[in-house]
């Protein structure tokens, strides 16, 4: 689990980047879910967007990507979720301390 000053400095870090995954009308699919871990692994912090097609509740869709992913839903901003999953081999992202 992730404290509150450590997915505050993860939203920071993620404010630049661009969202690299859609979740579109099919929804979050088998294949999607592999793909994002292996985004995760070389990235550490990724951004997906939820399309306007899709119908299905956005914060059901993002509790699915992070729990299907193994990764820690750092925010849903509007139709934007933001995951974090520590790289086993390209760690880059170093956390704040917790007490």
């Amino acid at each position: 689990m992730l404290t509150s000053k450590q997915k505050s400095f993860l939203r920071s870090e993620a404010h630049h980047i661009d969202p690299i995954f859609q979740v579109g009308k099919g929804g979050v699919s088998g294949t999607m879910l592999r793909q994002i871990e292996e985004a995760l692994e070389k990235r550490e912090l990724i951004k997906i967007s939820i399309l306007q097609n899709n119908e299905d509740d956005k914060n059901e869709v993002a509790k699915a990507l992070a729990e299907g992913t193994y990764a820690e839903l750092v925010q849903l901003i509007g139709h934007t979720v933001i995951l974090y999953k520590p790289s086993v081999n390209h760690k880059r992202i170093e956390l704040p301390r917790t007490k």
